[in-house]
C-alpha cells in the first residue's frame, strides 16, 4: 500500500477513535447529570461551556500546533482530554463539570484540527473529495455507535468515563506511533462579521440559528428523552436516529440543492423540521417505533441545514475566500451554539420540557421567513461556476481545506490573511 493512503487510514481510525469517545460523553454528560438533580438550566450551562471551549480551540489551535507540531499537540490535548473525562466522577459539581465542558470541549478542536490538517496535507487533489466524504461517514457513523455505547453500563459510576478515556487515548496511538510526516503549520482564518453577511446574509444568519438551534439540541436532547420516561437505552436510541437520519439525508437534499436557488431548499428543511419537531413535542406515541421515525424524520431535515447554508454562501463568495469563509461561518455557528443551551435551558425548566422543540421551531421559522425575503428582494442569479454541496461536519476549521482543489499542492504554511493564497479552489 502507497505510504500516502496508509498514513490516510492510520489517520481515519485515529479520528474514529475520537469521534467515538465524544459519542459517548455528549449523551452520558446529560443523562448523568439529570440523574444528579442539575436542573434543565445547568445542564444547559454545560453544553453552552462545552461549545465556548471548542471554538476557542479553533482560535488557538494553529497557534499551539506551529509552536509544538502536529504530533506533540495531539498527544499533548489527547493526554489532557482524557484526564478531564476522568474528573467528571470525582466531584459532582455544576461548576467544576462546566469549567471541564469547556477544557475538554477545547482539547477535542484542536485534536479534530491536528486530524484534519494532516488529512489535508496527504490528500492529493485526485483524491480529496472522496477523504472528505469518507471522514464524513466514519465521524457519523461512530459517533452513533458511541451514542449506543452508553448502553453498556449504568451511567452512575466510573465505567463509561473511563471508557471515553481509553479511547481517547487509544486514538493516540495511530498517530504518534506511526512514522507519518507531519504537515507544516496551519493558517488561523479571520472572522470579518461585515463580509461574511455581505456576501450571504441567509448563509451567515443561518448559521447563526442554527447554531442556536443545535447547541440546545445536542445538550438538552437526552434531558427531553428522559423526561418523557424513556429508559437510556431508548433514550440513545431516539438520539441517535437523529443522526443517523441526518446522515443519510446529507446527500440527496444536498444534491437537489445544486439544482435550485439553495435558499427554497433550506426554507423546505426548515419547515418540515419544524413540523415534526412540533408532532414530537406535543405527541406522545404508544410505540417507541413511531418515536424513533420521528425523530429520524426530524434530524433528516434539520442536520443538513448548517451545510446548505455554508454552501449557499460559498456560491457566492471569491474562490480565493472559500475557505476562510467556511472556516468563519464554523466559528459563528459555534457563537450560536454557545448561547443555545442557555437560552432553551431556563425555557424547558419554566414551560416545560417540550419547550425544547418550539424553540427549535421558533428559531428554524425565522431562518424560513429571512431566507424568503432574501429571496424575494435578491432574486437568484445564475451561477455557472457554483460550488457543489458538501456535506461538513462541525469539527475544526481546518476540514475545509478537504473541500477545495490545489493546484499547485497548497502550502500549508501561508496564512488566509496575507500573502500569496495558496488555497484558492476551483469550482468543484
Amino acid at each position: 500500500m502507497d505510504q500516502r493512503y496508509r498514513a490516510i487510514a492510520t489517520l481515519l481510525i485515529g479520528s474514529a477513535l475520537l469521534f467515538l469517545g465524544n459519542g459517548v460523553q455528549v449523551t452520558l454528560l446529560p443523562i448523568r447529570a439529570q440523574s444528579e438533580g442539575f436542573s434543565t438550566t445547568l445542564i444547559g450551562l454545560l453544553g453552552t461551556a462545552f461549545f465556548a471551549g471548542f471554538a476557542l480551540g479553533c482560535l488557538i489551535g494553529p497557534k499551539v500546533i506551529k509552536e509544538v507540531g502536529h504530533i506533540r499537540a495531539f498527544a499533548g490535548f489527547g493526554a489532557l482530554a482524557a484526564a478531564g473525562v476522568l474528573a467528571f466522577p470525582v466531584w459532582i459539581d455544576p461548576i467544576f463539570w462546566a469549567v471541564l465542558r469547556a477544557f475538554t470541549g477545547l482539547c477535542f478542536a484542536v485534536l479534530y484540527m491536528v486530524v484534519e490538517s494532516w488529512l489535508n496535507d496527504q490528500a492529493t487533489n485526485e483524491i480529496r473529495g472522496g477523504v472528505l466524504s469518507l471522514y464524513i461517514i466514519v465521524a457519523n457513523l461512530v459517533t452513533i455507535g458511541g451514542q449506543l455505547l452508553v448502553n453498556v453500563e449504568g451511567p452512575g459510576d466510573y465505567f463509561l468515563f473511563s471508557l471515553i478515556a481509553v479511547l481517547v487515548c487509544l486514538s493516540l496511538v495511530p498517530l504518534c506511533l506511526t512514522p507519518n510526516v507531519t504537515p507544516k503549520p496551519l493558517a488561523v482564518a479571520r472572522v470579518r462579521i461585515a463580509r461574511l453577511y455581505q456576501l450571504s446574509p441567509v448563509g451567515f444568519v443561518g448559521c447563526v440559528l442554527v447554531g442556536l438551534v443545535e447547541g440546545a439540541f445536542w445538550t438538552l436532547g437526552p434531558v427531553f428523552g428522559q423526561d418523557r420516561g424513556m429508559p437510556i437505552s431508548e433514550v440513545t436510541l431516539f438520539m441517535g436516529a437523529f443522526m443517523a437520519g441526518g446522515t443519510i439525508s446529507q446527500w440527496p437534499i444536498g444534491r437537489l440543492s445544486d439544482n435550485i436557488d439553495r435558499r427554497y431548499v433550506i426554507t423546505s428543511c426548515c419547515l418540515v423540521t419544524v413540523v415534526t419537531g412540533l408532532i414530537i413535542a406535543f405527541y406522545h406515541p404508544d410505540h417507541f417505533i413511531i418515536a424513533l421515525v420521528l425523530a429520524a424524520l426530524h434530524g433528516a431535515f434539520m442536520l443538513p441545514v448548517y451545510a446548505l447554508c455554508l454552501a449557499h454562501a460559498n456560491d457566492q463568495a471569491p474562490s480565493e475566500e472559500l475557505v476562510e469563509v467556511s472556516s468563519a461561518l464554523l466559528l459563528v455557528y459555534g457563537a450560536g451554539a454557545v448561547f443555545g443551551p442557555l437560552i432553551a435551558g431556563p425555557l424547558m425548566d419554566s414551560l416545560g420540557i417540550d419547550l425544547l422543540f418550539v424553540f427549535i421551531g421558533a428559531l428554524l421559522g425565522l431562518l424560513t421567513l429571512f431566507a424568503l425575503f432574501r429571496a424575494k428582494v435578491a432574486p437568484h442569479p445564475d451561477l455557472p461556476d457554483r460550488v457543489e454541496f458538501v456535506p461538513m461536519p462541525r469539527t475544526s476549521p481546518s476540514v475545509y481545506s478537504l473541500e477545495t482543489d490545489d493546484d499547485p499542492e497548497p502550502d500549508l504554511g501561508d496564512t488566509l490573511d496575507g500573502g500569496e493564497d495558496h488555497q484558492s479552489r476551483s469550482n468543484q
